[in-house]
């Protein structure tokens, strides 16, 4: 059974958040929010806690975009 355009955006968009669901839930990830949220706390206390997990996730989501990219080999 084939889905229609909008049940495979649906489809895509479930996988997607998936993935960082196992992302952020990681014990790396963790780590590394936690590491950077200590850093940004110096200088944007107020920030800091949002800043540090959008750019762990953003750092995890490159890195698996850069792997799938990579020939396999």
């Amino acid at each position: 059974m084939e889905l229609t355009g909008v049940a495979q955006k649906l489809a895509d968009f479930k996988i997607w958040l998936d993935q960082i669901a196992v992302i952020c839930l990681s014990e790396e990830f963790q780590r590394l929010r936690a590491e950077l949220e200590s850093f940004y706390k110096r200088s944007d206390p107020a920030g800091a806690s949002v800043k540090a997990f959008a750019d762990a996730l953003y750092t995890f989501l490159s890195e698996a975009e850069e792997s799938a990219a990579r020939p396999a080999g």
